[in-house]
């Protein structure tokens, strides 16, 4: 798992062999990124379906009531069948658009 930290968010690229190994190591270390927002980018790594995209529904539920952003960068995926409580999202620009969403979102009902 590769962190690259800013000040407005952390970007985690999974280096690991499988989707199980990578979220395994992502629980184990939620700890540590759970009260900033995360960006996993899933477009170079790993070939993920919908049903997969899915094991994050908790994940990103907490993140949301944690006051923070979730959101998985992921290529060629039907967006219908994700749950709307994911962000999921093609580009890594598209990403950042929806921290910046989210952000005004916070702020309206804050």
């Amino acid at each position: 798992m590769n962190l690259k930290v800013t000040n407005s968010y952390t970007l985690i690229t999974p280096d690991e062999k499988t989707l199980v190994e990578f979220i395994n190591l992502f629980e184990k270390n939620y700890n540590s990124t759970s009260k900033e927002h995360v960006i996993i980018n899933f477009s170079e790594n790993f070939n993920i379906e919908a049903p997969e995209i899915k094991l994050f529904l908790d994940i990103a539920n907490s993140f949301r009531e944690n006051g923070t952003s979730f959101v998985l960068i992921v290529n060629d995926i039907d967006i219908d069948a994700i749950p709307d409580e994911i962000n999921v999202v093609p580009t890594f620009e598209e990403a950042i658009d929806i921290l910046e969403i989210d952000a005004i979102e916070r702020d309206l009902l804050g």
